[in-house]
């Protein structure tokens, strides 16, 4: 089903009538510091419009080092004009490649169909995925064995946005996913829901403050197979503020708070994360300096840790990147 939608939306990329589309396309170029590897790719997406809710990660995955990580990624955007109204459609593809461990090099992508429905509203329709994602080299309870840690992501969501006035904008939040890990981890397969508002206020011409709210149930396979003793099935809270700024004509920054608190819900005897919980904190910048029509510097800070209930030691991590993008 993503391969058939992915075809059919390159096509209409592809084949809209010139006299009704305007295409662009977007390539970026970023190198990020990671002072941690296995936890780079949950840092990065950590945020409102990414994935906040990331795979779970035993403390056995973290504290492996840290690395170079180049992030080539292209983007594709059409705009069609019809009786319906203006409909905006894009492709998004990424790679991520470590200098140091390339056994966590890995690709992500995704379709977007943006559709105005009059001047205030607008729904906005999303599918990602993340492919065969390690998240490193584990104990299997299935096979009593150190096992590569690996899962590949599909999720699909639902926005609707409307501005109620010149400053206030609000939007509401559908998403439906499932997370799949290779064999040796099955137990861990995952299908989830997530729902929320967010709202915009644009306090000042150029300045806006963005707060979002977002609730997610998940539940693992895990539940029903107590053998395993491994059920990440859970309840999330995830809660974000952010200001939003376009300094000068060529400088805009974003500065982001983050919170979530995972409550895990396993009842299995055995289960280390039976009546368990896990926290994360993150704060994040991001700047870009246009420095012509069609080229931009990016830079950029990210700060997370997190920390299990049943154990001792906070997890750390701190991104550093610096890059460009070029419009074609």
């Amino acid at each position: 089903m993503p391969g058939r939608l992915l075809v059919s939306v390159l096509l209409l990329l592809v084949t809209a009538p010139a006299a009704l589309a305007e295409t662009a396309i977007e390539g970026r170029a970023i190198l990020f510091y990671t002072d941690d590897v296995a936890l780079f790719s949950a840092t990065r997406r950590f945020n409102l419009d990414g994935d906040p809710t990331q795979p779970a990660l035993d403390s056995s995955l973290i504290g492996k080092g840290s690395d170079m990580v180049f992030e080539p990624e292209v983007t594709v955007m059409k705009s069609v004009a019809s009786r319906l109204g203006r409909t905006e459609f894009s492709f998004r593809g990424q790679g991520y490649i470590y200098a140091v461990d390339p056994g966590f090099n890995h690709g992500t992508f995704g379709l977007q169909m943006l559709h105005h429905i009059d001047q205030n509203t607008r729904v906005r329709l999303r599918y990602y995925s993340a492919p065969d994602l390690l998240l490193g080299d584990n104990e299997s309870r299935r096979t009593d064995s150190i096992q590569e840690e690996r899962v590949t992501s599909h999720i699909g969501s639902l926005r609707l946005e409307h501005n109620l006035s010149k400053q206030w904008e609000v939007r509401l939040l559908a998403r439906y996913g499932a997370r799949l890990y290779n064999d040796e981890w099955a137990q861990r397969d995952t299908t989830f829901w997530t729902i929320g508002p967010h709202l915009v206020w644009h306090f000042m011409e150029h300045y806006a403050l963005v707060a979002g709210y977002h609730y997610e149930r998940g539940l693992a396979d895990g539940r029903n197979q107590p053998q395993f003793e491994d059920d990440t099935s859970y309840v999330n809270n995830y809660v974000t503020l952010g200001l939003e700024a376009e300094v000068t004509k060529r400088l805009s920054a974003e500065i982001g708070l983050h919170f979530e608190r995972n409550d895990w819900t396993s009842g299995l005897e055995g289960d280390e994360r039976k009546g368990g919980h896990e926290t994360v904190w993150q704060g994040d910048c991001k700047f870009r300096y246009r420095v012509s029509e069609r080229v931009a510097i990016l830079a950029g800070f990210q700060r997370s840790q997190r920390k299990q209930s049943f154990e001792g030691e906070v997890a750390r991590d701190i991104n550093v990147f610096l890059g460009g993008s070029y419009t074609f």
